[in-house]
């Protein structure tokens, strides 16, 4: 099943660390970041689940709910987090799906079969409230991924949601930011950025962060 930006993420009961789940209702109305691993005990995975235990705080200013995926199983996922708790400085705080059906693999196609035709590759998914798709990463089994990223583009996509702007390359939250070339109606412009602009270009228009407090929230 190949999945767009925009679509519906497709729903799923399974089995994970913390007992059963019903996907869409266990995202509520978070944001939801649906991410796989290779396997269990494997030393990338160990660091990268180490990380987003880590970043719990900064995922709850944002309204977002971390949950992972091997094909392992349960039994398997139970003794690996003693492994990341100990090894990482953390507790892990998230479920991690027990797919050994492949059922969230292949509706999420995370199973690359010119790269491994049994293991999921690094993907990642940010989906919203509305289960909507909003990001798509794939990584390779060698390549750790960068949450950092992740929360940017989480800033990013809630910060434009509210506002009609669009974040330039490399933004970091608090940074200036492009008015959407779209809005053309200079009244609603004064309205919506009260600080003014900087038309380098007639589409190039660069304005504050319209969250000058930004707190990621």
């Amino acid at each position: 099943m190949s999945i767009r930006l925009g679509d519906t993420a497709p729903d799923f009961e399974q089995d994970s660390s913390e007992g059963r789940i019903r996907f869409h209702e266990w995202l509520g109305d978070s944001w939801g970041i649906l991410f796989s691993h290779p396997a269990d005990f494997t030393p990338v995975c160990t660091t990268e689940l180490g990380l987003t235990a880590k970043l719990k705080d900064e995922f709850a200013k944002r309204n977002v709910k971390a949950i992972a995926l091997s094909v392992d199983d349960v039994e398997s996922h139970k003794e690996w987090i003693k492994d990341i708790n100990e090894t990482q400085g953390c507790s892990v705080n998230f479920p991690i799906l027990a797919d050994g059906d492949r059922k969230v693999s292949e509706l999420y196609d995370m199973i690359h079969p010119n790269a491994d035709n049994s293991m999921t590759v690094r993907s990642l998914f940010v989906i919203d409230p509305n289960k909507k798709v909003r990001l798509m990463i794939t990584y390779p089994a060698s390549t750790g991924r960068n949450f950092n990223e992740v929360l940017r583009v989480v800033d990013s996509l809630q910060l434009t949601d509210e506002h009609k702007v669009a974040t330039p390359g490399n933004w970091e939250a608090g940074s200036d930011v492009v008015i959407v070339p779209s809005l053309q109606d200079e009244e609603e412009i004064k309205q919506r950025f009260p600080q003014g602009y900087k038309a380098v270009r007639p589409y190039l228009r660069m304005t504050p962060d319209p969250k000058a407090n930004w707190s990621g929230e």
